[in-house]
């Protein structure tokens, strides 16, 4: 019982969309596909302003149209938390 509880949350955890508006370097770099490098440059772009959808990430310097549509369907935009 235990180890269908465990798998079914670490299934979960493993399926959980990243939120790229509030996600810290360490989580973003939880996708695959992200690195640090890549990590840092997405919580940078957030200083001056918030992504509106997933395809924002095309702002973001390597990442191109291959790589936006293996990384989506990781991803999510949750609210903005800047004023």
């Amino acid at each position: 019982m235990k180890l269908i509880l465990l798998s079914a949350f670490t299934a979960t955890a493993l399926f959980a969309a990243v939120d790229i508006n509030s996600a810290s370097v360490k989580e973003l770099t939880s996708v695959k596909g992200i690195g640090e490098k890549k990590a840092k440059q997405i919580v940078a772009f957030r200083k001056n302003g918030c992504f509106k959808k997933v395809d924002d990430l095309l702002n973001i310097k390597g990442i191109g149209p291959k790589t936006l549509k293996k990384l989506a369907p990781q991803l999510k935009v949750g609210p903005c938390k800047k004023k």
